[in-house]
């Protein structure tokens, strides 16, 4: 059991966490001044150490480099007892197991930190090999450079030796890269190390200076991950190096690793500033639900609209235009970069309505392919008696044409210039001529039942509410979901876009055939949280922010995931779900 380190905050792989000892530390941090090492057993046999809660005790090891044959891991594996104090274990990747300990230390960071693919296989073969409720410890590598990246992985503690080693080899480190001492004419920094002329800066205060600047990024680090947005700041900070551009790639490529880590609503904004953005694991899942969970329940025309920058679209300038043209006679969906396709009942569903881009005029191919693929996607699961595109000429237009090429459709282009002049509006508004209206309770239950799909997977809209006289109260995007019973069974939750259900709701939602998320507990009734120890059994497709069912022996209640569910089957500490309603049994 992990008695001394718990997670509180988590951003994707990336978490804050508290190492409980005597004076807490919270992490990602350096611990160079409560590592306590008992020693390597390649030099001596070493006694087991009496330990003690002001310190992180590193257990008696053997470290082995990199690339070293599994036989001779096998042969010199050191068995790590049970111990009552904040402990470290050192491991590898392949060697990293339950051995009881706080943290695990890589012993073979400084041969695969530098060289992307082994850095990332390295990481996630120890992350998915460790408990989820230790810490991860990289020593001799973390630099003011590399250490956001470091975190973002999914790094929790390191410790200055590469920094100060650096300064007193004659480099001075910033966050975008390393000098020779004698080439800086001043010194870029404001810390205590650098309150004296460039010319009476020593080596050992360039030292005391890399350390400065790596305990500094690291509390930008940890407040980017309270925000919710250490992305958007790794996007930019990975530039800096080309291993770093590589190792942030290749860990894009890894989108079970990340996905199963992000949680699926924030109430932040999503920054989309650079190429990589559209790999991001929230744009992918957004793209992935609307293409293989969310079914258009309209009988009328399709209108592909263009996003706008205000958010959400309907409350823009244009996209107001936009619905006085159409008049509930088509169903409207926005194309946008990186989102992709945006169907009108999830305009506010995270990260549609959370998300800043970059406004250019000009999409890469790189975008255009991604919104052309999403797009087709769509209308192959979704069925329109008619396609009208008014979207401005350029990139728009051109990704419309692919996809109505790729599919043999026949779709009809209303705008002439710019999708808001009085001649595009007119050909909009001609266009839908004769088509019947949709009324606004149809919206509304569409809206409901789209919001279901999307949250807990295809068919689920019909599933919970087919057999249900729905009844809203309240009015768009504030709805609230009653049966014919007068009883409520949800609500909407307008900053994120996603169904609150009542006890009530989630009872129709067990019941139903919809795909349930659910958390088994203990004999015990919760109030306001339920913890990791009382967590029997959990649905491994549970991520952080989803909505659960959660039952147990004396107790069925509803709440929001803190944690995945194969995270909370596997921790001993830390808040597994947040309570909302809970119901003795």
């Amino acid at each position: 059991m992990t008695d001394y380190f718990e997670v509180h905050a988590r951003d994707g792989a990336a978490r804050i966490g508290e190492l409980r000892l005597s004076d807490p530390v919270t992490t990602p941090a350096p611990v160079d001044d409560v590592l306590e090492d008992a020693g390597s057993l390649w030099a001596a046999e070493r006694e087991m150490p009496e330990g003690s809660d002001d310190v992180l005790t590193v257990l008696p090891h053997r470290s082995l480099p990199a690339g070293s044959a599994d036989e001779v891991r096998e042969s010199f594996a050191v068995d790590y007892p049970d111990v009552d104090y904040p402990s470290a274990a050192v491991v590898t990747a392949d060697t990293a197991a339950d051995y009881g300990a706080d943290a695990y230390i890589l012993s073979d960071a400084q041969g695969f930190v530098g060289h992307a693919r082994a850095f990332r296989d390295n990481i996630v073969e120890a992350k998915e090999n460790l408990p989820a409720d230790t810490a991860l410890m990289l020593s001799g590598v973390a630099t003011p450079r590399n250490v956001s990246l470091l975190v973002y992985a999914g790094v929790d503690l390191v410790d200055e030796t590469r920094a100060r080693a650096r300064g007193l080899e004659g480099f001075y480190l910033t966050t975008d890269g390393e000098y020779f001492l004698e080439d800086l004419d001043e010194l870029p920094c404001a810390c205590a190390a650098c309150q004296k002329p460039a010319s009476e800066f020593t080596r050992a205060d360039a030292a005391d200076h890399n350390a400065n600047a790596l305990r500094a990024e690291l509390a930008r680090v940890r407040r980017r991950i309270r925000d919710g947005r250490l992305r958007d700041y790794i996007e930019g900070q990975a530039r800096h190096d080309q291993w770093l551009t590589a190792a942030f790639r290749r860990f894009d490529q890894q989108y079970r690793y990340l996905e199963e880590r992000t949680p699926v609503i924030r109430d932040t904004e999503l920054t989309a500033a650079s190429e990589e953005s559209i790999d991001r694991v929230e744009i992918q899942r957004f793209a992935d639900r609307v293409t293989t969970r969310y079914k258009n329940r309209f009988d009328n025309p399709l209108v592909l609209l263009p996003c706008s920058a205000k958010k959400p679209y309907s409350e823009s300038q244009s996209h107001r235009q936009f619905h006085e043209a159409v008049q509930y006679r088509a169903h409207m969906v926005s194309m946008t970069s990186p989102i992709g396709v945006v169907p009108q009942e999830l305009e506010l569903t995270y990260p549609a309505q959370h998300y800043d881009s970059v406004v250019t005029g000009d999409w890469s191919e790189d975008e255009k392919s991604f919104v052309a693929e999403v797009l087709r996607r769509y209308l192959e699961r979704n069925d329109y008696s008619r396609i009208i595109a008014h979207v401005p000429p350029g990139a728009y237009t051109e990704i419309v044409e692919r996809v109505e090429a790729d599919l043999g459709l026949d779709v009809e282009y209303t705008v002439s210039e710019h999708p808001t002049t009085t001649e595009s509006i007119g050909n909009l508004m001609r266009t839908l001529d004769g088509e019947p209206k949709f009324s606004r309770d149809e919206r509304e239950h569409n809206v409901v039942k789209a919001l279901a799909d999307y949250q807990l997977g295809p068919e689920a809209g019909d599933a919970l509410f087919a057999d249900v006289e729905l009844e809203m109260t309240s009015r768009y995007p504030k709805l609230q979901v009653w049966n014919g019973e007068g009883e409520q069974l949800a609500t909407m939750v307008p900053q994120y876009g996603v169904l609150s259900f009542t006890l009530e709701g989630a009872k129709v939602w067990r019941d139903s055939d919809a795909p349930t998320k659910t958390v088994e507990i203990d004999g015990f009734v919760p109030h306001g949280s339920v913890l990791a120890p009382g967590v029997v059994d959990a649905d491994d497709d549970i991520r952080p922010g989803d909505e659960v069912v959660v039952e147990g022996p004396k107790a069925f209640a509803i709440g929001r995931a803190e944690m995945g569910g194969s995270e909370m089957t596997d921790s001993t500490r830390g808040i597994a779900v947040e309570i909302r309603h809970v119901e003795e049994r």
